[in-house]
């Protein structure tokens, strides 16, 4: 572990340190963010006594990511949720603005101190030492996930920064300085798009050196068919991380005997896990499902209440060899990505883990094509699947036999279309698993 006397404290002690820093950091609210102080009294909570122990937190009112967008358009250019001396501001990242506008992410030099130390707990967990040779495809900006690169330097590994859409000068990096014990961090959606590259430039994925692997950014990493087919093009061991950008960087990472990522960012970020539809919480038990939502304990610039992230998950629970204690989790999708057919909720990611019982038939690679848009759709539900690399034509029948394993295990009924490998668009960053460019509004 890289931070054993953290990782492995047992979750009463755990607990009750987040409630002394949970109480701090109410306090910091109501004296330095103008939104918090208003949204609590709003609520009923007039001052930080009221609103009590974290195991109150359920109370308290959430935070949606709309209500940070339009902090923003209100007091430009950092919202009424900035808490800290804008001179105290190390760092200012960026959304991708989607919606039109991107929004902003101010951190001091102690968020920045806490992100580290957060990311360099995942990466650990997930294999990597300090000295190894770490080839990264995250920017350095203007999105959140350049903060890595502190956690990085933090862990101690040499790291080889080579951003986002250059494939060519990634392999060559991974040619000339892996030294046959290469890392990389990337998405799921790149590591499969760089093996696609390297079999159209003649070049064995194998002669990399790349060792482990660390995939994160979407859902996607623990899908056995992705990767299945990773590990065996590069004979290395791939791990998945997750973080949330308002919150931190990487705050969960999977250790070596895998079922899950541990929550790594223990001490400054409190963690719970709700109902998605009600929004109660549910316990932290062996299989329990829901959607995560984040508390800040110790931010300086951009404290955040009870922020739904809207990432799905499911729980285990069980005792992990390595020692660490606190639960694992997987993430099967976005709550918002989630498609509801003729009443039956469908995460894309369970259609990508069901296509690995037709390998070597299909490669993996699938899109969902809403005939409209929004949630509720209409069976049957269009999906492409590509064939296998080395799959020419479609084997008669595999279009319904696919289909019904979808009707039988998803309980949706689906029309599925055979494409030829290659053929979808590929992601170098984060997949579009749902293609609405064909769908009515």
């Amino acid at each position: 572990m890289f931070d054993p006397e953290v990782e492995a404290r047992s979750l009463d002690d755990q607990f009750k340190r987040d409630d002394a820093a949970f109480r701090r950091q109410i306090s910091y609210l109501f004296e330095r963010s103008p939104f918090y102080a208003r949204k609590l009294k709003e609520a009923g909570f007039e001052n930080p006594e009221s609103v009590g122990g974290i195991d109150r937190i359920a109370e308290l009112p959430a935070t949606d990511k709309d209500e940070i967008r339009a902090s923003q358009q209100q007091a430009p250019p950092f919202g009424e949720h900035l808490a800290a001396d804008p001179a105290d501001i190390m760092r200012v990242f960026s959304t991708s603005g989607t919606t039109g506008t991107p929004t902003y992410i101010a951190a001091t030099r102690n968020d920045i101190e806490r992100w580290a130390t957060n990311t360099a707990r995942s990466y650990y967990a997930s294999g990597f030492r300090p000295g190894q040779r770490l080839v990264v495809t995250f920017n350095a900006g203007p999105f959140v996930a350049g903060g890595a690169y502190f956690g990085f330097d933090k862990l101690g590994a040499t790291v080889i920064p080579i951003g986002l859409g250059n494939t060519e000068r990634l392999v060559s990096a991974m040619q000339n300085l892996g030294a046959g014990n290469a890392g990389l961090s990337s998405t799921p959606s790149y590591a499969l798009h760089l093996i696609d590259w390297c079999a159209e430039h003649g070049i064995d994925t194998k002669s990399l050196g790349l060792r482990n692997l660390s995939v994160a950014g979407e859902p996607g990493g623990a899908d056995p068919l992705i990767r299945g087919r990773v590990e065996a093009a590069f004979d290395c061991v791939m791990r998945e991380a997750m973080g949330i950008g308002d919150i931190s960087t990487s705050i969960w990472g999977e250790c070596e005997h895998g079922g899950g990522m541990h929550f790594s960012a223990r001490d400054n970020t409190f963690v719970e896990l709700v109902d998605p539809e009600t929004r109660e919480p549910i316990p932290w038990k062996d299989g329990a499902e829901g959607e995560l939502v984040y508390t800040a304990l110790e931010r300086e610039a951009m404290p955040l209440l009870r922020l739904n992230s809207r990432d799905h998950v499911v729980v285990n629970a069980e005792p992990c060899p390595c020692g660490r204690t606190s639960p694992r989790i997987r993430c099967i999708g976005r709550t918002d990505d989630m498609l509801i057919v003729r009443g039956v909720n469908l995460f894309p990611t369970a259609v990508g883990a069901l296509l690995k019982e037709f390998l070597p038939e299909v490669g993996g690679f699938f899109r969902i094509v809403p005939r409209k848009r929004g949630v509720a759709q209409s069976p049957p539900l269009p999906v492409s699947v590509e064939l296998g690399p080395d799959v020419p034509a479609a084997p008669d029948g595999l279009a319904e036999r696919i289909a019904a394993a979808i009707r039988s295990k998803l309980v949706v009924t689906t029309e599925v279309t055979l494409v030829p490998y290659g053929s979808l668009p590929r992601d170098e960053y984060k997949a579009k698993l749902v293609d609405y460019s064909q769908a009515e509004d």
